[in-house]
C-alpha cells in the first residue's frame, strides 16, 4: 500500500522537526519510533519521550486509505540523509514499511500506531500569549546556558518563564551564577503565571525556533505548557518546584561600575582561559587606575596575562572567576559594550546591558 511518494527533503525537514527528542536507547521500544498518519493528502509525524511530544504536519502527494504506524525515527532520518536529492515513496505491506529511491530500497519494521503513547493536551484555565519567535528565541538564548546540569536541585534544570502583566520574564540559575531577561509582551495576560520548563524543552524550542517575527504561541495550564509555531506543536510536562527567589539573588546597590566592549572582553578571556586550570578553570580579574588586567595560570605554573584600558578611578580590586561563566554571558549577548558593577572581592558581580533593565547576571566569585 503505497503511503507517501514525494521528495527526499519534504520528508527529511519534518522528520528532522520531530526526531530530535527521541532517544537512541529507551526502555520502551516504541518510544524510539516516529508515529506517522496519513490521513487523505495531509501526513502528521509525532514524537515524544513521555516528557515532551513534539507533532508537525505536512502535505504528502498520495491517495488511498488512511494509515498510521511507526518506524525507527533515527533510521529513517539516517536513510533519507543519506541518499540523494530525489523522489521517495513510502509504501507498508505486511508490517514493513519499505523506502525506495531510485535504485536503492530499505525495508524497515514498525510497530503498531494504537501502542504509541500520546499526551493530552492541557484543558481547563490556562494562561495563553503571543509572542514574536526571535524575541523568545533571544530571551531564550541569553538564560539557559545558567541553568543546571542533573542537579540534584531538580528544580535547577530548568528555565523559571513568568508571565505578568505585559511581561515576559525568563530566570535560570546553577548555584553558581544567575542570568534574567525580560521582553515586552503585546498584549497583557489575565493573571500571573509562574511555570519551570525542563531543560530539554528548552534546548529544543532554542534549536527549533525561527529567527523571525513570525508568532509563537504559548499556552500554560497546570502541569503542561503547549508551543505552537509555523507547523509544529510542542507540548511539554512542566517541573514541579519552587524556584529560588532571584530577586534576592540580584545585587542592588554595588557602588563600582565599570564598562567594557564586550567583544575585546571577550577575546581577552578566550585567550587567558587557554592557560586555567582544567579543573577548575579560574581567571583573576585586577581592576586598578585605568587598567583591568586578566591572569590566569595552572598547575603546571604557566601563566597568562591580558591588560585593557579602561576608564576606572578607585580602589584596587582583585577577584577571581570561573572563565566559563564569563565566556557564557558575553557569547551570548549581542551588545556593543557591558556593564560590571561590583563591590568587593567577596561579593558577586552584575553584569548588565548600558541602558537596559532587561536583562542581568550574577556571578559568583572563587578564590584563586
Amino acid at each position: 500500500m503505497l503511503l507517501l511518494n514525494t521528495t527526499r527533503d519534504a520528508l527529511l525537514a519534518p522528520l528532522q522537526s520531530v526526531a530530535g527528542i527521541v532517544e537512541k536507547r529507551h526502555t520502551l521500544p516504541i518510544l524510539s519510533n516516529v508515529l506517522i498518519e496519513k490521513q487523505g493528502d495531509r501526513l502528521t509525524l509525532l514524537a515524544t519521550d513521555i516528557e515532551i511530544q513534539i507533532r508537525t504536519t505536512t502535505a504528502g502527494n498520495a491517495g488511498g486509505e488512511d494509515v498510521s504506524i511507526t518506524v525507527a525515527a533515527r533510521k529513517l532520518q539516517d536513510i533519507l540523509r543519506a541518499l540523494p536529492d530525489t523522489d521517495v515513496n513510502l509504501t507498508l505491506d505486511d508490517k514493513r514499511l519499505t523506502v525506495k529511491a531510485g535504485k536503492s530500497r530499505f525495508q524497515l519494521q514498525t510497530l503498531p500506531a494504537a501502542d504509541y503513547p500520546r499526551m493530552n493536551l492541557p484543558d481547563g484555565d490556562a494562561t495563553r500569549f503571543s509572542v514574536p519567535q526571535r524575541t523568545f528565541k533571544r530571551q531564550l538564548a541569553q538564560v539557559a546556558y545558567a541553568m543546571a546540569q542533573q542537579d540534584i536541585r531538580y528544580y535547577l534544570n530548568g528555565l523559571l518563564l513568568i508571565a505578568e502583566g505585559s511581561e515576559l520574564r525568563m530566570v535560570a540559575t546553577d548555584g553558581h551564577r544567575l542570568a534574567y531577561a525580560a521582553s515586552e509582551l503585546e498584549a497583557p495576560v489575565a493573571q500571573r503565571c509562574e511555570t519551570i520548563l525542563p531543560r530539554k524543552t528548552v534546548l529544543e524550542l532554542s534549536r527549533q525556533l525561527a529567527d523571525n517575527d513570525d508568532p509563537l504561541e504559548v499556552i500554560l495550564a497546570g502541569n503542561q505548557a503547549v508551543f505552537r509555531f509555523g507547523a509544529i506543536e510542542l507540548v511539554t510536562k512542566l517541573i514541579d518546584g519552587k524556584f529560588p527567589d532571584y530577586q534576592r539573588v540580584i545585587p542592588q546597590n554595588h557602588p563600582g561600575l565599570v564598562t567594557l566592549p564586550r567583544q575585546t572582553l571577550l577575546s581577552s578571556l578566550q585567550r587567558a582561559a587557554i592557560l586555567t586550570n582544567e579543573k577548575f578553570r579560574g581567571v583573576r580579574l585586577v581592576l586598578d587606575d585605568g587598567m583591568l588586567r586578566i591572569v590566569s595560570s595552572n598547575a603546571e605554573q604557566e601563566e597568562a596575562q591580558e591588560e585593557l584600558e579602561i576608564d576606572y578611578q578607585g580602589d584596587k580590586l582583585d577577584i577571581g572567576f570561573n572563565v566559563t561563566y564569563l565566556l557564557d554571558v558575553l557569547n551570548n549577548l549581542s551588545s556593543e559594550t557591558v556593564e560590571w558593577r561590583f563591590n568587593d572581592g567577596n561579593s558577586s558581580a552584575l553584569i548588565t546591558l548600558p541602558g537596559n533593565d532587561h536583562f542581568k547576571y550574577v556571578v559568583m566569585p572563587m578564590r584563586i
